[in-house]
Parts: C-alpha cells; structure tokens; sequence
C-alpha cells in the first residue's frame, strides 16, 4: 500500500508548538485521575455521555495540526485497505474520545512507568489493570466500540470495555520496557464475557513436573524370567475386568464433560475482544505472549481462546495482518518487519551508515537506523498517575469475586477487613457449587504473623501457617479445637530454636518430637501418656492441674561417625511405669543384627536407701561386640546409673514440651480474640488515619 510521504505534510512553525502540548501536560496541566478520587464503579444505570470534561486539558478537546495529518494519513490507508480487501471488516483507527474529537489510536498510549516495583514486571501490571477497573461488554459484540477514552478517564471511573482494559495496560508495560502492543481480533465467548467458570482456578493448577529420562547407550539384556500359564491366564481376566471399569468411568466422564460443555455460541468467530501483545526481546521476554486484560492472565499465541487478529498498534505505529486467520492464531508470524504478513500504516524505511575503522580500514561496521517518514505525534493523554491509595485499595468498594469450575475466589483491599484477610478461595464437591470442600485464606499485615489458613470443611480439619516473626517462632499449627488434647500438630522454625525443634504432634495419649541438626544427633522422641487418676474432678479443670501420668519415653538417634557402633545409641526406650530401660546400637556395614542392652527393675535399693543392685535377672544383654569393656559389670553399672539420670531430665523435658504446648493454644487463643494488624511505616494515609482513630477514642473516653 502507499501512504503519504513526509514530502506531502508541511509543517510550520505552528505546527511544531501544538506538538509540544501533550509534553507540557507533564508540568503544567492537571493530573487527570491521580488528584481525584475515583467515582464509585457500582452507579446503578452509569451512562458514559454524562460525565464532566470540562476540567479536561485542551489537548482532549482539539487536534494539532500534526494530529490532523495523522488522521488524513489514516483515512487514506483505510481508503487503500478497503479497496485491496473489500471482504475485511473496517480497521480500528481514530474512534473518538471522552470529548467527542477523534482521535488515532496509537496517541492515546500514554507509556508511563509507575513508582511502584510491582509495577515493573507484566504480571503486577496486568494484575493491577483487572483488579482495578470493572469489565464493561460491549453494545454490540460484533462491532467495533465508536469510542475509545483515554487511560486517565478509565482510571478515574474505574471501568471500561476490552479496548479501554488493554490500551491502559499497553501505556503500562511499554513504561515497564516491554515490546507490547495493542490487539483488535476476535475470541471466544468465555474471553469476550470474562466467563470463567468453565475454566480450573490458576490457584489449584500444579505445577508439571518435567521427568528427566537418562538414556543409556550400553545396556545389560537380561533374560525374562519364566512365568507360569496359569498366572498369565488370571492376569489377563483381571486386565480385561479393569479394563471394563476404564471404559466405563471413560463414558461416564464423557457424559458429564458434555453436560458441563456450553452450548455452541453462534456467534463463534464474530465476537471482536481486544488484548495484548507482548513479542519477546525486550526485558529478556523469551517468547512472544499474549495477554489477556480482563483476567490478567498469560496465554500463548496458540491459545485456541484467540481466533484471529486484524490489525495491531502500539505508541508508534500501526499495522495490518496479512495472515490467515481461518485457524486462528496458532500458525501467524509476529515478525513485523515481514511486509507479506503485516501492512505497516507509518513505513520505516532503512539507512546504513558505514564507519571506517581506525585500526583496520579493511573492517567496516554497519550500524541499521530506523526513522519513520511521518512521526507519530506525541500522545494527547495527559500523565498517568495512581496514588499509593488507588494502589493499595484495587478492587471495587474493596472487594473482588471470581467463579471459577467448582471454585469461588473472593479478593480484597488491605485494611478493608479487621482480621487482614485478603484473599480466599473455596472449593466445591459439585457442579452446583453447594457442597463445600475446602476453604483456603490468605491474610496480611497481621501482627501474629499469621499468613495462610487452610480449612477442611469435611474433616474440620484447620491449618495456620504463619511467616517467620512470630513470638513462639511457630511456622504451622494443625488443629481442629484450641483446647487442649484435642489434636495439634505445631511445626516450628527450628534454626531460631534453641533445641532444634522442627515439629511437635500431641494429642490425648501421646506426643512425637521431631528435631533437626542437634549436637546429639536426637530426631524424633515419642513419649505416650496413660489415663489420669482422678477423672470425675471439678467440671472446667485445666488439664494442667493433673498432668498426665508419662508411661513410655522413646528417643531415636542418627548415626555418630565420630564413636564406634557398639557405643552409639540408635533408639532408647524408658517404660517409666514399668522401670525398665531398653537400649538398641547402630549398625556396623558388615553387621545384620544390632546390639541391645536391657534393664528390667534393676533399681534395687537396701535398707539405708543408698545402693543399687545389678544382678544377671535385672539385665539381658545380647552383645555380639568385639570390645571387652561391654562385657564388663561394671561399665553396665555406670550406664545405668547415667540412663536414671537422664530419664529424671526427660521428664522434665516432657512437661515443659506439655507446658509449651498449652502456652501456645493460650496466646493463639488470645491473638485471634484481639487480632491487630500492623501499619507500614510508609504509608503515611493509614498511619494517619490510625492516628485520627486512636486521638478520637482517647477524646472519646474522656
């Protein structure tokens, strides 16, 4: 196609000042959106003609004379296109905006990079664009909008349809570095209506894991071994059985999967959607991806969501797809240079410039400059600007919810609920979304540093995971009660602990203690309780009045490579009620059976009390050592005398572990009775308002 060459638009001087308004903007005029608080985006009946511009800038209101160029270049190209492709629906080029003046397309692209490091990658961006704004359909889902307002306007009403969603979300990532452009095509129904409850929630999607096969070039055959008859006979009855079941789970599937599949849309392939280009290169983006602004969500270019494009742009130009698109977008190339695939509006014509060398003249350097023989006129827009507030509080009257396939997730502003929830996602048994499974939380800003609950609402079954900070250094806590001896299972940052405690499973009759990295080589100590004497006390009586009778202590050890196996204790078992001691040794490599040592009543005392009989009935040994010490009464004499000890010091342990336990429900009672959330020394607007909150209680009491 030809287009007007540079030669055709003269400009005066004029001219070059009107180019200078949209740059002025940046100073002089009044920040559109950023000043002003957001109207609400829930007015019942909100009619888009009955906004107020008359505080808009005069740039939104008049063209400059490179403007109007730009606008007569367009109505030739659109001339030409029409004539080359008479059968294609009309371009995307110069609706008109909030004040009714036409406007192209690539000026309302306002690149703008915000002071926010979420902000910096496309992902915070897009999250950010479908948070923040409220999706508006289309009038007609067939045609294009004949209107397109600017970011500045969108962001001030908080809503706007696909075309308003991606061209903010463009000015967004462009700001960022990215190489993204402007997408007019067409999508599916589920895409154009943001309908996502066909679709799995990104949430509950895991992670694939990537097997790594370790081919081997040489390879021992080894023969098959011989099989009996029979046994094969059963085996395929039992093949053929299963393989019945199979096939009748497999139609019962097919049959639900075709009452959950919609109906066949019959405007499938007519529906226009816009959305987001971002070509790989810039900002290390590996490959190209599309970017869907109503979700927020990536897909890749094959995404069979994605039917056809006709034509894309981005703050510097414009082109056309060339392509077919009859099997949607799977098979277009993206290489914009490529003049048989996209029709450039503005053509970029190339200029080698050749620098000689001085070290060598034989080397020369070709160094490629583009310029565009029309510039592209400054954007219209004025500057683009979220305040920390419009950051913070995202969603509409603070609060989000998205239906999702047997799954509904609810979203919400900081500070908008006092228990710092932020986010929660539901998932249901069924269809109809009424059977409640589980019950997934996220908090913030809490001062427990309570982090994520998880809820089975089946088992009632409740998890706390709280990021590190807390004062009892807790990192989980699985319960179904707060009360004591009812089941709890507490996981703990066990390097900020001085006894290297990793977890702690207790219940009514026994607790398990599990460590990491201890100097003694202690992983795990089990200790079983047996029922309290008086049972029938005063109705309310903490169980920390009587404690629990200990029965059994048991202790497992690692491996010390530093003593011999026949010296280091593998396990340790203390029957407290019993008094008995039982001792199991480590492996040698060439040793099948372990060592054991046992002592059975072997505390005898005479009658001053002072002495301790070892005698052949009160210890069993089975000692296939080669040291003679082990052989020796009185090296048993003193390990026993040394086990007694540190059976008095394990239950102490044991009763501070059961008082530990007990001043953990207590406190984790006493946080969510009274939660607090803390305040960011940074924002300014909440410590304020803390402030204001805290002088009027005060004023109050008084």
């Amino acid at each position: 196609m030809e287009v007007l060459e540079e030669k055709e638009v003269e400009q005066t001087a004029e001219d070059l000042n009107s180019l200078n308004i949209s740059d002025s903007l940046q100073d002089s005029e009044t920040k559109v959106s950023g000043e002003e608080d957001s109207v609400s985006n829930d007015v019942p009946g909100f009619d888009w003609s009955s906004i107020d511009t008359s505080l808009l800038p005069s740039s939104y209101k008049t063209n400059s004379r490179q403007e109007k160029n730009l606008l007569l270049i367009a109505d030739h190209f659109s001339q030409q296109y029409t004539h080359v492709c008479p059968d294609r629906k009309p371009l995307f080029l110069h609706p008109v905006n909030e004040c009714g003046v036409e406007k192209f397309v690539s000026t309302t692209l306002r690149p703008t990079l915000l002071p926010y490091p979420e902000l910096y990658h496309w992902s915070g961006c897009a999250s950010f664009v479908s948070n923040y704004l409220t999706m508006e359909p289309l009038k007609c889902p067939i045609t294009l909008p004949s209107s397109l307002f600017s970011p500045t306007t969108i962001l001030k009403y908080q809503r706007g349809n696909c075309f308003d969603f991606t061209v903010l979300l463009c000015s967004l990532l462009i700001g960022a570095g990215y190489d993204a452009y402007c997408v007019h095509g067409y999508a599916t129904r589920e895409i154009c209506t943001l309908d996502q409850t066909q679709d799995l929630c990104p949430l509950l999607r895991k992670p694939q894991e990537v097997v790594m096969k370790k081919s081997s070039k040489y390879r021992v055959k080894i023969l098959a071994e011989p099989q009996s008859k029979f046994e094969l006979q059963q085996k395929a009855k039992k093949k053929e059985e299963a393989e019945d079941v199979q096939k009748k789970e497999e139609e019962e599937e097919v049959v639900t999967e075709l009452q959950e599949k919609p109906k066949r849309d019959p405007l499938h392939g007519l529906r226009v959607h816009a959305w987001v280009l971002v070509l790989s290169g810039k900002r290390k983006v590996p490959e190209t991806f599309f970017i869907n602004p109503f979700t927020g969500n990536s897909h890749n270019t094959t995404d069979e969501c994605f039917l056809g494009i006709e034509s894309i742009w981005n703050h510097r130009n414009y082109w056309v797809n060339m392509q077919d698109c009859r099997k949607g977008c799977k098979d277009l190339s993206f290489d914009l240079s490529d003049a048989f695939c996209w029709e450039i509006m503005l053509p970029e014509i190339n200029k080698l410039l050749i620098e000689s060398s001085k070290r060598d003249m034989d080397d020369v350097k070709k160094n490629e400059e583009r310029y565009i023989s029309f510039e592209m006129p400054l954007s219209w827009v004025a500057r683009i600007h979220v305040s920390y507030r419009q950051f913070e509080n995202q969603y509409s009257q603070g609060k989000k919810v998205i239906l999702y396939k047997q799954a509904k997730l609810e979203k919400w502003a900081p500070y908008v609920n006092g228990d710092g929830l932020v986010e929660r996602l539901t998932v249901y048994g069924d269809l109809g979304c009424t059977e409640v499974v589980t019950v997934t939380e996220w908090f913030k800003h809490r001062e427990d540093m309570l982090d994520m609950r998880e809820t089975n609402k089946q088992t009632q079954l409740t998890t706390d995971y709280f990021k590190p900070g807390h004062p009892l250094l807790l990192k989980a806590h699985t319960y179904t009660s707060l009360e004591p001896e009812t089941g709890h299972t507490m996981e703990f940052y066990h390097k900020a602990r001085a006894d290297d405690l990793r977890k702690r499973v207790e219940s009514a009759t026994e607790m398990t203690e599990y460590f990491v990295g201890r100097d003694d080589f202690l992983h795990i100590r089990h200790v079983e309780f047996g029922e309290r004497e008086n049972r029938t006390d005063i109705a309310g009586t903490r169980p920390d009045v009587h404690l629990r009778p200990i029965v059994q202590i048991k202790e497992c050890f690692h491996r010390n490579p530093e003593k011999p196996a026949d010296e280091d204790v593998e396990e340790r078992i203390f029957m407290v009620e019993d008094d008995n001691i039982q001792l199991t040794y480590h492996l040698e490599d060439h040793d099948t059976i372990a060592s054991k040592v046992a002592f059975f009543r072997a505390i005898q005392r005479d009658r001053k009390g002072d002495e301790i009989f070892l005698t052949r009935d009160t210890c069993v040994k089975y000692q296939p050592w080669s040291s003679e010490k082990h052989k020796n009464v009185l090296h048993l004499y003193k390990l026993l005398w040394e086990l007694r000890k540190e059976q008095k010091e394990l239950k102490n342990q044991v009763r501070e572990s059961e008082a530990e336990v007990l001043n953990v429900l207590k406190v984790r009672e006493d946080e969510e009775a009274n939660i607090k959330l803390t305040v960011s020394m940074y924002n300014a607007a909440k410590r304020e308002q803390q402030h204001e909150a805290l002088v009027g209680s005060c004023q109050h009491s008084f």
